[in-house]
Formats: C-alpha cells, structure tokens, sequence
C-alpha cells in the first residue's frame, strides 16, 4: 500500500491573530482585565494547541505524509491527496472546503469542544486517532454534501458555495431592490416577482441550519439535492400590510432549476459563504444560482446527516 496523503487545514484561533501576531493593545488590556468578552480565549486556544499536537502524533504513528496549512481561506488541493483534515471548528472546514474538489474527503476535527459547536466536525480533543485510522481505511461513514453554483452575469463567481449565498444592498441599512426569478429547464420562467426587503438567502441543504433556518427557512436533510431560498423581512405598505406585500418569499429550487437575481440597486453585493468573499453587483446585473456539479464528501456525519434535535426537511 502506498503511504497515505494528508493535507491538514490549521485554524489560526483568536489569541494567535490578535495576540501574538497582531498584538491588539486593545484586546491585551481586556485580557488583563479578566474581561468576559475575552475569557474564552486563553482556554479555546490551549484546546487547540493540544488537539493540533494529538493530530500531528496520530498521523505520525499512522505513517502518513503530512502536510500543513494554516490559511484556511487560501487552502487548495495540489496533487494526490487521501483526506483533508480541519482542525479548528465549522468556520475551519467551511473555509477549506472551498479548495477541495469532488474526489477528495473530509474530516472535521473540533479542537475546543467546549466552546465551539462543530456540527460538521466526527472528531474531537480526544478522539483524533481513531476518527483518522477509520477515515484511511475507509470505515468512517461518507456523507456528500450538495453546494451551490453561482454566476453573475456570465461569469462564474463560485461553485463550491457549501453555506449560502446573502444577496442585498450594500449597506445593512438600505432597501435591497431586485426581480426574482425561478427558472426551470429550456430557461421557462416558473416563478417571478420584483421585491423589496433587506436582502436574500440562497444554499444548500448544509446551510440550513443555519441563516437560512434563523430568518424562517427550513431545516432540510444533509442528503437533499435541493437549493432553499430565503426572503430577508420582506417590505409591507404600513398602511396596507396584506396588500402588495412579496408572495415568494420562501421556496425550494429544484435539480435542473435556477434562482436569478436581477438588481435594482446600484450598490448590491452578494456575499459567498460568510463575509470573505463578497462581489459587487450593480443595476441591471444578474446573479444566477443553481445546483453545483461539485459536491462534496465529509466523513462521519450521523446518519441521515441529522443530529438530535434538528428538525426534518425535504
């Protein structure tokens, strides 16, 4: 057999940006402080020291050639790669995964458990070298995520969208202005309105546990091919509450259909998985949305891609 490939995605916890690299005065004096903004620094950043050492000792003991990143946003795949590794929490692998193409695994270490969720995360401090063994052999269960395709105009933006999608005016106070159009196959439109509200949510099923299901949307299985989108406080006539108001403001997109944005602002912006990546749109331009042909493959997620409590969906 040959010696496994690993490529390991480091997050750079707070206390290393702001404190040892940055050194924020601000932040230092709060430290001092014992401020309660700040407690959880010191500690979360010690569980990922340890949680880093228990990886590195894993995939030693394993034989693995290993290599390191600790730039999550730049990661890409180069070469023959086994398995991407994140240690760090979802913010960690999201970041990755949008270096890591179809073929590739994940798995998700959550290096402070104690004060980070990590729902995408099989492993934890404590639990490193058995989740790793189980992914080389091909034990840990595999799980292929749907992303997003998105397009302004006709250049292609992104497609390996795992979250969402945020489409709204420049500024968070502002009217977002558009047309929303769903779009099925042969380009016939399905569904069509203009709208006012303070902005749109477009993803996968991944993300609907998140922003999506925070301003109304759906919690919809891991496993579902299908796109949701989310209409952010639609506008309604104070004097006429009913009358005018946006009738599409929650949906699902379906495989072979498209969701199209058309703005009505001079200064939108959509924003792509969080806030690094963001892209100016102006009046007159189209943002297109549709299902990825890159899906993508995370390892150990509980069956049916559900954790307890979370609502079913489509």
């Amino acid at each position: 057999m040959s010696v496994p490939r690993v490529s390991v995605v480091l997050k750079r916890s707070p206390w290393r940006k702001w404190v040892e690299e940055e050194r924020d005065a601000r932040i230092a004096a709060l430290l001092e402080a014992g401020d309660e903004t700040v407690a959880r620094m010191g500690p979360g950043h010690r569980d990922h020291l340890e949680t880093i050492g228990e990886v590195r000792s894993a995939l030693a003991e394993i034989g693995a050639e290993a290599s390191w990143h600790d730039r999550p946003n730049g990661f890409r795949v180069e070469g023959r790669c086994d398995l991407v590794v994140t240690v760090g929490g979802d913010g960690t692998l999201l970041a990755a995964s949008h270096g890591i193409g179809s073929g590739v695994p994940l798995l998700g270490v959550n290096s402070s458990p104690d004060h980070s969720v990590g729902f995408f995360c099989a492993a934890k401090k404590g639990s490193v070298p058995q989740a790793l063994r189980a992914a080389l052999d091909g034990t840990l269960r595999r799980t292929e995520l749907t992303r997003m395709r998105v397009d302004l105009g006709r250049r292609r933006l992104h497609d390996r969208v795992l979250n969402e999608a945020l489409f709204c005016h420049a500024s968070p106070a502002a009217t977002s202005r558009y047309i929303l159009r769903l779009i099925g196959e042969r380009d016939r439109v399905l569904k069509e309105e203009e709208q006012r509200s303070s902005g749109l949510w477009v993803g996968p099923a991944a993300g609907s546990t998140a922003a999506q299901r925070s301003a109304g949307g759906r919690v919809l299985r891991l496993s579902s091919r299908k796109l949701q989108f989310v209409v952010r406080e639609p506008y309604r006539h104070r004097d006429s509450p009913n009358a005018g108001a946006p009738r599409i403001t929650l949906g699902l997109v379906e495989e072979g259909q498209a969701l199209v944005v058309k703005s009505k602002m001079r200064q939108a912006r959509v924003f792509l998985d969080g806030d690094h990546i963001m892209h100016e749109v102006t009046i007159g331009e189209v943002v297109t949305m549709r299902r990825s042909d890159q899906p993508l493959v995370v390892l150990g997620l509980a069956r049916n891609g559900e954790s307890t409590g979370k609502r079913r969906g489509a």
